[in-house]
C-alpha cells in the first residue's frame, strides 16, 4: 500500500499510473491554437452520434503519432497511445483503443472524399492568418515516397479514376527505380517553411508538367488567400512552355545549366566575377526567353567554387586518363592507307574534352610477307600507316569547368530592381532550402517515413495531407517559439547548454523528454520533471500550453 503524503490516506498501488507527456503537449497545443480540429469538423460532414472520435480528433491523433518520435504505422496508433495521456492531449472520453485502424481509416476516407489538396489549403490559410505571416515568396518543389503493394486495380479506384493518383514507377529521388512510388508537391512559405499548398501526384509525374499545372490552377488562389507575391522554383519551372503561362505572376527560377544561352553568358562574365575567389559576386542583365522579357542574375558562389575544385580535378584526371588510354590504343593500330589514318585521328581529336594533341604525325611503315629480316635493298610487299603523337592537358578546360560549377544564373520577370533587388532575388532563391528541409523532415524515420504501406491509393493521398499537416505544425511551432523568445528577450538552452534565442523544434522536442503525468486514481494528475526552462517557455507560449502541462484534480 502507498500513502498520500498530504492527506495520509492509504492508496492502492493499482490506482497509480504514469503517462508520457513529453513534447506532445506542444504539438497538441499548436494544433489547437491553429484551430485545425474545429475547422476540420466544420468542413467535413459527419454523423457525430455514430462516431466517438471526430475527424478533427482523428487527424490530431495522427499528427501526434507522426510527431511522436515513434515511427509507428497507422494501424499501430493505439499502441502508440497506450502510455500517453490521451484525454489530456485529444479530449475527454477518448481512449487509446478508440484510435484504431478503422477509426483513422474512416477519417482518411473522409479527407479523400472532401479533396486532400483543397482541404489542406483551407487549413494552411487559417494557419497563415493566425500566425500573421507575410507570404511574399512561395517555394515550389516535389519529392517521391516509395510504396509497396498492388494499387489502382479495385472498383473504388476505377470509379474515382480522375481523382486518384497512379502509384507506379518513375524517376526515383531515393534511387530505387525498381519500386513503385507517389510524388508529393509542395509550395512552402519562405519565412517559416510552412507548406501553403500540398498536392499528391502520380509516381511517374514530371516536374516540368506538374509545375505548369500548379501555376495554372493554384497560384491565383494563393495570391488571393495569403497574398503570395512571387513563386520560386528550380529549373523545372524554366521551360518555354511554362513561362508564357506565368505572365500574370511574378516568378524566380534557376536557369537550366543545359541551356546554350546560359552557358554562353557564364563563359563571358565568369572570369570577371571570380577575380576575388573568396568574395561572392553577381551581375544582372536583360534578355528574352520563351517570348518573355526577363532579368538574369549571374551569381558566383565561393562555397560552390571550393566544392568544385575537388570534383573538377577528379573529373579532369579521370577524363584525361581515359583519353590517354584511347590514344595509346589508337597509336598501336595499323591502317592500310594514309586516308584511313587521317580520318581516325580527326575523329579521335574531335572527341577530346580535357586534352589536345600536342604533336601528331602519320608514319609510313614498310611490311614484308616473309618472316625474318628482309634482304638488303628488297622492296616492301606493302606499307601500313600508324599514328604517332603526344597528348597535353588543357588548363583552359579545367578553368571553364570550374567556372560553370561555381556560377549559376537566376531569372525573374520582375525587371525593376528597385522593387526586387539582385540581393533580394538571390536570398529568395536560397530560401528554396526551406521546402527541401521540409522533405527531409517528412522522410526522417524519427518523424514520418519515406515508405508508405497503406493499401488504398485514396488513403495514401489523404495520409500525405496528414503528413504535410505534421510538417506545418512542426514549422509553426518553431516560428512561434523563436518569436516569443525574441519578443520577450528570453533564451533557451541548446544541446551544449548555451542559451540561444533560435532553437529548432527538433531540439525543443528532445528537451521535453522525460516529462510524465503521474496519475493517482482518476482524480489527481501531477506533471513530473518540469524544469525552469520548460516552465518559462510554456508561459511565453500562453495559457493553452500551460494547461496541457499543469496538474489537475
Amino acid at each position: 500500500m502507498a500513502v498520500h503524503i498530504e492527506t495520509g490516506t492509504m492508496i492502492s498501488p493499482t490506482r497509480l499510473d504514469s503517462k508520457r507527456l513529453e513534447h506532445l503537449g506542444l504539438v497538441a497545443g499548436m494544433y489547437d491554437e491553429l484551430g485545425f480540429g474545429k475547422l476540420l469538423d466544420k468542413l467535413i460532414i459527419q454523423d457525430e452520434e455514430q462516431r466517438i472520435v471526430s475527424v478533427g480528433k482523428a487527424v490530431k491523433a495522427m499528427v501526434l503519432n507522426g510527431l511522436g518520435f515513434a515511427n509507428h504505422a497507422l494501424y499501430l496508433t493505439p499502441l502508440f497511445f497506450q502510455d500517453k495521456p490521451v484525454q489530456r492531449l485529444i479530449g475527454p472520453d477518448i481512449e487509446a483503443t478508440h484510435l484504431n485502424e478503422h477509426t483513422l481509416g474512416r477519417a482518411l476516407d473522409n479527407i479523400f472524399d472532401y479533396d486532400p489538396t483543397w482541404l489542406y489549403s483551407q487549413l494552411a490559410v487559417q494557419c497563415v492568418q493566425r500566425l500573421g505571416l507575410l507570404c511574399d515568396f512561395g517555394h515550389l518543389d516535389s519529392t517521391s515516397f516509395l510504396t509497396f503493394g498492388q494499387y489502382n486495380n479495385n472498383d473504388d479506384d476505377i470509379q474515382d479514376q480522375d481523382r486518384v493518383i497512379q502509384i507506379t514507377q518513375g524517376y526515383s529521388r531515393d534511387h530505387r527505380p525498381d519500386l513503385n512510388q507517389v510524388v508529393l508537391q509542395l509550395i512552402s512559405e519562405g519565412q517559416t517553411g510552412i507548406p501553403l499548398l500540398m498536392e499528391p501526384l502520380s509516381g511517374n509525374n514530371s516536374d516540368k508538367s506538374s509545375f505548369r499545372h500548379t501555376v495554372k490552377n493554384h497560384i491565383k488562389q494563393l495570391q488571393n488567400d495569403v497574398g503570395l507575391k512571387y513563386i520560386v522554383a528550380d529549373s523545372a519551372l524554366f521551360t518555354a512552355d511554362t513561362l508564357p503561362e506565368m505572365k500574370d505572376y511574378w516568378w524566380i527560377s534557376r536557369v537550366p545549366e543545359t541551356l546554350g544561352l546560359a552557358n554562353e553568358i557564364i563563359d563571358c562574365v565568369a572570369s570577371d566575377l571570380m577575380l576575388e575567389l573568396d568574395l561572392p559576386m553577381s551581375r544582372s542583365l536583360g534578355t528574352v526567353y520563351g517570348s518573355v522579357n526577363q532579368r538574369w542574375v549571374v551569381v558566383y558562389s565561393p562555397q560552390a567554387y571550393h566544392r568544385a575544385q575537388k570534383t573538377v580535378d577528379k573529373h579532369c584526371l579521370k577524363q584525361s586518363s581515359v583519353e590517354l588510354s584511347k590514344f595509346n590504343k589508337l597509336c598501336k593500330r595499323e591502317f592500310s592507307c594514309e586516308k584511313d589514318a587521317h580520318e581516325s585521328l580527326a575523329s579521335f581529336e574531335s572527341n577530346l574534352k580535357i586534352t589536345n594533341l600536342a604533336s601528331k604525325q602519320i608514319l609510313k611503315l614498310p611490311r614484308f610477307k616473309k618472316k625474318g629480316h628482309p634482304v638488303k635493298g628488297r622492296e616492301p610487299d606493302f606499307y601500313v600507316y600508324r599514328i604517332e603523337g603526344a597528348l597535353a592537358s588543357m588548363p583552359s578546360e579545367r578553368i571553364r569547368q570550374l567556372e560553370h560549377k561555381s556560377c549559376f544564373i537566376l531569372a525573374t520577370n520582375q525587371l525593376d530592381d528597385n522593387v526586387l533587388s539582385d540581393e533580394e532575388l538571390i536570398t529568395a532563391y536560397k530560401n528554396q532550402q526551406k521546402v527541401e528541409r521540409g522533405f527531409r523532415f517528412l522522410k526522417d524515420p524519427m518523424f514520418m517515413a519515406s515508405t508508405l504501406y497503406l493499401k488504398s491509393p485514396k488513403r495514401i493521398m489523404a495520409l500525405m495531407m496528414v503528413m504535410t499537416l505534421c510538417l506545418l505544425v512542426y514549422a509553426a511551432l518553431e516560428y512561434r517559439i523563436r518569436k516569443v523568445l525574441k519578443t520577450h528577450n528570453e533564451t533557451f538552452p541548446n544541446q551544449k547548454g548555451s542559451l540561444i534565442a533560435n532553437p529548432t523544434t527538433r531540439w525543443v522536442f528532445q528537451f521535453f523528454t522525460g516529462i510524465h503525468v503521474f496519475i493517482i486514481g482518476q482524480m489527481h494528475e501531477f506533471v513530473l520533471n518540469l524544469n525552469e526552462y520548460h516552465i518559462i517557455l510554456l508561459k511565453l507560449l500562453g495559457k493553452r500550453y500551460e494547461l496541457l502541462y499543469s496538474e489537475s484534480g
